[in-house]
């Protein structure tokens, strides 16, 4: 079966928005595909603003989250795997999920060297991924 991340992502997305409140995304920015402006992650982490107001071009399919956005006055496409998402949740009341983590595959790793145009350069070996849970942190 496919992961249910992707499909959760989106109706999160969607329930937060109905509801008019504000979704924000913690992803792990450590994560190796993903696609963000430098110096805005702290502690291996990013919370993003995704509200159809903060955002432009907003793309969730199986795969990734991509979308516009601004970073200090400045625009900038980001590009974030399903599998680097951390959390989805209302900015207004913190009501929302958080994921467990899920190890990258290999097949995902050999397309997105594929999809980068990568060399076979042998990759330095990765520090072992955390083992507990996620935290999330208030952003005002």
């Amino acid at each position: 079966m496919n992961s249910s991340r992707p499909y959760l992502v989106r109706a999160l997305y969607e329930w937060i928005v109905d509801n008019d409140c504000t979704p924000h995304m913690l992803v792990n920015a450590e994560h190796k595909a993903v696609q963000i402006p430098p110096g805005y992650a702290s502690d291996g982490q990013i919370v993003l603003n995704v509200s159809p107001t903060a955002v432009r071009h907003l793309h969730m399919d199986n795969e990734a989250v991509s979308f516009e956005g601004s970073f200090g006055g400045n625009a900038y496409s980001l590009y974030v795997p399903i599998t680097a998402i951390m959390g989805v949740y209302a900015r207004e009341n913190g009501q929302g999920m958080v994921f467990d983590l899920e190890p990258v595959l290999e097949e995902e790793d050999e397309t997105l060297v594929e999809e980068q145009g990568e060399d076979d350069d042998p990759q330095p070996p990765q520090p072992p991924r955390p083992t507990g849970k996620p935290s999330l942190k208030v952003v005002k």
